[in-house]
Formats: structure tokens, C-alpha cells, sequence
């Protein structure tokens, strides 16, 4: 199975007050992090990291992908430099792409940090994975939200939990219905 997920910040101190994320600090953010990725992660499951894996952590990135479970994949975002940097971290993913174009369920889908405008045959009925905005809802997410077939993969929309497709889809229309509110 494939699985996604965007912008974890393993670490990162301030992204909790950033994301509002629901967490005291960053062990116990970091370890419900772990413990939520290896309840969904099968050892045969691919797991596309849409960038931004951790950020200004105590922790070696090592540390934290020895943990995890899946064929893990990176999708380079802006704060990423301390994978690449890190010859130990950057074993434990069998792939690094800046974009990364896959088939999931027999759908052509692009992988990008990065929100776009247009990708790979998006006016063919491709599907974008993206990160980088987090929870924000600013221009680029009002811009995004009109994109059909685009999918924010971050942690704190997804449940601090890789996710499927499907459950991209769910996810992304929930957080969106709360502008409703």
C-alpha cells in the first residue's frame, strides 16, 4: 500500500504552537508521532514523506527513520537539508526526488512539496500530493482548495498519521468543510 504525509517537523519545538498541534512538547509530540506511524505502517507499505521530515531537532534524522516501519520515500522539501546532509539518514529512504510521479490504485499522481499551480496531466485527471502550507489557510490555500484532484498530505490535517489516497480525499474535504463553520 502506498501512504503519505507532509511537513512531521520531528523535533520542532515551534511547529507545535505553529500548527497548534496537540502536544505538551517535542518528546511527547515525537514519540505519539512514532507510535501513530508504526500503528498504520505495514513493513511492505511504501510511505512517500511529501517533505519536511524534521526540523532544528535535538535527534539525529536517523534516530527518528530506525523507528519507523515501510520502504520509506522522501519528497525533498525546504527543510530537508539535514537528510541529505546525513549519510545514515539518507539510507533508510530508498528514494529522494524534488517531484516524484507514482501510480496509486491505477491513478497517475505527482508528488511535490510544494503546492502547484499545474502538474504532470492535471488536465487529465492527475492527482497532486502536496505539503508546505500546513494547516495554513492563506492564499495558497484558497487557491489550492479550487485545484481539483489536490491533496495536502500535512501531518496535522492527516491525523499525525501517514495516510492512503482515500484517506487523503476524507481528510482534506473535512479540514475544508470547516470553513463552512
Amino acid at each position: 500500500m502506498n501512504l503519505y504525509i507532509s511537513d512531521l517537523h520531528f523535533g520542532h519545538r515551534n511547529v507545535i504552537n505553529f500548527d497548534n498541534r496537540p502536544f505538551l512538547d517535542v518528546d511527547e509530540m515525537d514519540y505519539a508521532m512514532i507510535e501513530l506511524w508504526n500503528s498504520r505502517v505495514q513493513p511492505d507499505d511504501h510511505v512517500y514523506v511529501i517533505g519536511d521530515f524534521c526540523y532544528r531537532s535535538g535527534r539525529t534524522p536517523d534516530w527518528y527513520l530506525k523507528k519507523l516501519r515501510g520502504h520509506k520515500h522522501l519528497i525533498i522539501g525546504n527543510h530537508d537539508q539535514c537528510i541529505l546532509n546525513n549519510p545514515k539518514a539518507i539510507a533508510y529512504f530508498e528514494s529522494a526526488d524534488k517531484m516524484l510521479h507514482v501510480v496509486d490504485d491505477g491513478r497517475q499522481v505527482c508528488l511535490c512539496h510544494y503546492p502547484l499551480a499545474e502538474w504532470n496531466k492535471s488536465k487529465h485527471g492527475s492527482w497532486l500530493i502536496y505539503g508546505h502550507i500546513h494547516n495554513r489557510k492563506d492564499d495558497a490555500y484558497e487557491f489550492m482548495k479550487t485545484r481539483e484532484h489536490a491533496l495536502n498530505a500535512a501531518a496535522c490535517i492527516n491525523n499525525y498519521t501517514p495516510a492512503s489516497m482515500n484517506e487523503l480525499i476524507r481528510n482534506n474535504a473535512a479540514f475544508q468543510s470547516l470553513d463552512q463553520d
